[in-house]
């Protein structure tokens, strides 16, 4: 046999992809399988449990196949995931109970409405705003109106896990239930300060603690494989939510490091010195976690970025949306004035509105479908400005530069007007599977292939930089409509995020 490989399983939202990762860091193969949404008539989001697991079964047998084929052997499996899409399963036959509730899916927000006397010290103990993206809602919400997942509660036969909990009790075999703190971070049921679940979050939702699974640091031994052929005892040495994972890939460890994935919806990222106090209108959360210490950092996120210009071309009946949208952008220089803010589904960081609505603003006679189209693209570099900018407030800190990953940073006029807005350089990275590579990282640190954070940082460094070039009145002329049209559609009641 040759060298030894890590086998990345990025598990996300529309397909779960495989990623063979060699001891340079790099990836030598990859392979995807494509996965269905589930829109119930009461307009819920859901994903089959099952259909999750065989998209990870397909590209595992694959990526078996090419390892064979050129000789190599598979010495571990890491897990990136789709975060707080929540499913529940039974301990004694490993079956799922009920289709998994997405991340997208706002069916808890009436739960969410329920606990708002309790938001503050929700957010003082999880560093999340009370809101239905959180897990807790969502397993709360199956356990009112499931009987099936009633009976197994009453049975002590329930089990409630994120999709990294969901695959390695598949993958294992074992009975074993396991998740790492990057994903419990983003329940709603985990203390920040202690690491720990807190007994008066389950409480307040009515989740049995015995069916949540044991936390683990995100690198570290999640059981073996005996599920898989070809990859039979292969240890599964690392799981970790998709977003955390791209923070890692980006080979940047330092506080005031801030990163942004591009993707249907899109997340910032940025590394703090330590836990920092609450802030309300971003999140605190993990960004990686190993047996030495633990890396703190604030996150926010935007619910509609690439799903924004897919809305539009969808809305505008042309073929390919996403595609047919950038095509379209580019033929003019700018947006002409018009600005398209994309709160379909509220306003998510930092603004926290979920009563908003969407709205194009700035229309005049001369305006064709090519300037809403920049003006969608506009809006997702908006939103992460928004965001970036609140981070730098809460750590007190300036950026030196915006990490940028994710399908949509192939666009570079994208990318340009993002640096331009922001006043400082975009890195975007030239890895495209950076959640697969981050996770496939930290298995080769369990693994000793790399020693310390300092040996991957050289592999981090493979990026295409985009210097701001518009002039400053400019810039603060363009953001401040911006900022305009966000105050316009603010609602004058607060709610809950959906």
């Amino acid at each position: 046999m040759s060298a030894g490989l890590i086998l990345a399983i990025d598990q996300g939202t529309t397909n779960t992809k495989a990623l063979l990762v060699d001891r340079a860091g790099s990836p030598i193969f990859r392979t995807s399988s494509a996965l269905a949404i589930v829109t119930t008539p009461s307009g819920f989001v859901e994903q089959d449990p099952i259909a999750l697991w065989r998209s990870v079964q397909a590209v595992s047998a694959a990526a078996v196949q090419h390892a064979s084929s050129i000789g190599a052997g598979i010495e571990a499996l890491a897990i990136a995931n789709q975060r707080e899409t929540a499913i529940a399963w039974s301990a004694s036959t490993g079956e799922p109970l009920a289709n998994g509730v997405s991340w997208q899916c706002g069916r808890s927000a009436a739960i969410c409405e329920r606990l708002a006397s309790k938001s503050d010290l929700f957010r003082h103990r999880t560093g999340l705003p009370l809101a239905s993206l959180v897990s807790a809602g969502k397993w709360a919400w199956l356990i009112e109106n499931n009987p099936a997942i009633q009976k197994a509660r009453d049975r002590s036969d329930l089990r409630l896990g994120t999709v990294d909990s969901w695959l390695i009790s598949r993958l294992t075999g074992t009975g074993t239930h396991l998740t790492d703190l990057t994903n419990a971070s983003r329940t709603g049921l985990m203390n920040l300060e202690n690491l720990e679940w807190d007994p008066d979050l389950h409480q307040l939702f009515g989740i049995p603690v015995g069916a949540l699974p044991a936390l683990k640091v995100s690198a570290g031994q999640f059981g073996k494989c005996t599920n898989l052929p070809g990859l039979n005892n292969v240890p599964v040495l690392a799981a970790i939510g998709d977003s955390h994972a791209a923070m890692f890939g980006h080979g940047h460890f330092a506080a005031g490091a801030v990163k942004a994935t591009y993707g249907t919806g899109s997340s910032l990222m940025a590394l703090t010195p330590a836990l920092l106090p609450d802030t309300p209108s971003l999140a605190r959360t993990i960004a990686w976690s190993a047996v030495e210490s633990t890396q703190f950092a604030l996150e926010g996120n935007i619910p509609m970025a690439g799903s924004a210009v897919q809305w539009l071309g969808e809305f505008l009946n042309l073929n390919d949306p996403a595609a047919a949208i950038a095509e379209l952008a580019s033929s003019v220089g700018d947006a002409g004035g018009v600005y398209f803010v994309p709160a379909m589904l509220g306003l998510g960081a930092p603004h926290w509105d979920a009563n908003a609505r969407g709205s194009i603003s700035g229309l005049c006679r001369h305006h064709k479908p090519a300037y809403l189209a920049r003006a969608a693209l506009d809006a997702v570099a908006y939103q992460v400005a928004d965001v970036f900018f609140a981070m730098q407030s809460a750590a007190g800190m300036e950026f030196a530069a915006l990490l940028a990953d994710g399908g949509a940073t192939r666009n570079s006029s994208l990318m340009q007007f993002q640096a331009d807005i922001l006043g400082c350089p975009v890195l975007r990275s030239r890895n495209e599977e950076l959640s697969a590579i981050g996770a496939a990282w930290l298995a080769g640190i369990e693994l000793e292939w790399w020693k310390s954070l300092p040996e991957l940082e050289s592999m981090g460094q493979n990026v295409d930089r985009f210097e701001p070039r518009m002039k400053e009145g400019e810039r603060e002329a363009l953001y401040d409509g911006w900022k305009h049209a966000i105050a316009s559609v603010r609602s004058s009641e607060k709610g809950v995020q959906r």
